[in-house]
């Protein structure tokens, strides 16, 4: 891993003012850390883990940050995504040994979501970024 490293985020849009309060987060914690960072949208959540293993091919990418919102509805589908999404990031990392901070949201209401979401307030977008440095960082240590 270069000295500097260079994260991918991931964003997810559906929720457009979340997502880009997670994404300022982020963008913060990436470079506090002296890292560099690119940015690419996908539809929604459950493309997000895809959106990553594409990515983690190109060997272009340190780490990657995973960004976006799922707000529970009237049928389960909420379960399915926060589920799944969840899931995929999980087989990625520890499968293909990927640092992947998981900033997406899962939450009841629309309130939940800007709390966590705002810098000022819970800062999940930063979070997840820091998750993801941190992971790099140990990889690091203990790389062969």
């Amino acid at each position: 891993m270069p000295a500097r490293p260079h994260l991918l985020i991931v964003e997810a849009p559906y929720y457009q003012d979340i997502v880009a309060a997670l994404v300022e987060g982020a963008a913060a914690a990436i470079e506090a850390d002296g890292a560099s960072y690119e940015r690419i949208t996908v539809p929604g959540a459950l493309e997000i883990p895809a959106a990553i293993q594409a990515a983690a091919t190109q060997d272009q990418f340190d780490g990657f940050v995973a960004l976006g919102c799922v707000i529970r509805g009237e049928t389960s589908h909420y379960d399915y995504v926060c589920a799944e999404s969840a899931h995929g990031l999980q087989v990625l990392m520890l499968q293909r040994g990927l640092a992947i901070g998981n900033g997406i949201l899962t939450v009841e209401n629309r309130e939940q979501a800007e709390a966590r979401a705002d810098v000022k307030r819970k800062n999940k977008g930063g979070e997840a970024a820091r998750a993801a440095l941190a992971l790099l960082h140990i990889q690091r240590r203990f790389a062969p």
